[in-house]
């Protein structure tokens, strides 16, 4: 997987382009989309931002797996042992770098003073364990030759009933104007002011109190059941510039999306001369216009992301879309300097009946893959959705394979 070296520039130099960025995608009464594209355009041209220097091998670890829920020990000493387990894994298996789950549901893996103690380690959301998880994450992480990636659900307050009751102290339980109730669950409002500011303080937050290499945002934007929950903010934009000239509620929203995306480029680099900041958007590349999803703009406008990764979790197949397929739709996309393209790879489908059973042609699907990205001169890396799938007895000679052809190819020297 071929690489460039990062180019250094000053902090400065990035804020203010990232800035003018911020001002073209603004959905401002007195800017049309095309204007907004022409000024980000034009910014961008003198954007460097920071990217990592090595090849990504990269593992998704969730909340799922992180959890103390069910455990009857959830001391501070229980959660140490079973993350180091999760890190010793991890780095056995050659990773190099863990994207771990840090806050799920509008709430905290860690000491913060915006959102409440998850429910993931208490069992009740806003009750504190009395310990730091993001501290110990991060420092075993660090002591395995890792880096740590805080993987952000940026909008996220409950999906599908979970969590099944919000702390008094979530900011949407002291707040209602701040959410959007939608049928699958509740997010923050992306076209909301005082939202975009709390995601991004919260980002600030983390980046500047932990020694986290990167902050990453999944693939949940708009939901695909907002239907008309937004109708209100939307009528109040067009009340604000009249129909002439404005936005479509798709451009709209999506520009809110983009608002966000660039004052997380600005919060993350603002607060580390090293951390960089990664978008996974869904590996369909046309599902993410319907989530309001610019990833063109992402991979091809610096400013946006130093890094994209999208989750290409499809056997090669698959009737509907192949990997091939998808990863092509990708590689024939534009790429600003210095954005890179990682590839998510699905783990979690090996030796399962998913894609029409197809999963189950092959034990060498992802290694096969793994090929594919390590030949092509685009992607710079990989990541694996995700930790558990290295345990799953189904899963298990796919994985064995996988392992196998990361250590032929690391030991290959380069040509």
């Amino acid at each position: 997987m071929k690489s460039n070296k990062p180019i250094a520039i000053s902090v400065a130099v990035i804020l203010f382009a990232a800035t003018l960025i911020i001002s073209a995608v603004s959905p401002k009464p007195t800017q049309n989309t095309e204007a907004r594209q022409t000024a980000a355009t034009a910014s961008q041209t003198q954007i460097h931002p920071k990217a990592a220097d090595y090849d990504m091998r990269g593992v998704w670890v969730t909340y799922m797996e992180l959890s103390m829920e069910n455990e009857s020990d959830k001391s501070e000493a229980a959660f140490s042992k079973k993350f180091e387990k999760i890190a010793a894994d991890c780095q056995s298996f050659g990773f190099n770098t863990m994207i771990v789950q840090t806050r799920p549901f509008c709430d905290a893996l860690y000491n913060s003073k915006l959102f409440p103690a998850s429910h993931i380690l208490s069992g009740t959301q806003g009750e504190s364990t009395g310990y730091d998880a993001l501290k110990i994450m991060c420092e075993i992480c660090h002591n395995h030759k890792m880096k740590f990636h805080a993987w952000l659900n940026p909008y996220r307050v409950t999906a599908s009933k979970t969590p099944s009751k919000l702390s008094e102290s979530n900011p949407y339980m002291k707040d209602k104007s701040l959410g959007i109730v939608t049928e699958s669950g509740i997010i923050l409002d992306p076209s909301n002011e005082k939202s975009r500011k709390l995601i991004t303080d919260g980002v600030r937050e983390i980046v500047a109190n932990y020694p986290v290499d990167g902050i990453q945002y999944d693939d949940y934007f708009y939901p695909t059941d907002i239907g008309n929950s937004d109708s209100a903010q939307y009528s109040e934009y067009i009340n604000s510039v009249g129909t002439q000239g404005a936005m479509t509620l798709e451009e709209w929203r999506t520009a809110n999306v983009n608002l966000l995306m660039a004052e997380t480029y600005i919060a993350v680099h603002q607060s580390s001369q090293s951390a960089v900041f990664g978008i996974s958007p869904q590996g369909n590349l046309g599902n993410n216009a319907q989530l309001c999803a610019d990833v063109v703009s992402w991979c091809g406008k610096q400013g946006y992301a130093d890094y994209i990764c999208p989750q290409i979790y499809f056997s090669p197949d698959n009737p509907h879309l192949g990997f091939s397929e998808a990863l092509k739709d990708w590689n024939e996309l534009s790429y600003a300097e210095n954005v890179r393209l990682y590839v998510g790879l699905a783990g979690y489908k090996a030796g399962t009946d998913a894609d029409e059973g197809t999963w189950q042609n092959s034990d060498t699907i992802l290694s096969n893959e793994y090929n594919i990205l390590n030949e092509n001169n685009k992607v710079s890396g990989f990541m694996l959705y995700s930790y558990a799938s290295l345990n799953e007895e189904a899963a298990k000679q796919e994985i064995i394979n996988l392992k196998s052809a990361i250590n032929q190819s690391e030991s290959t020297p380069s040509q």
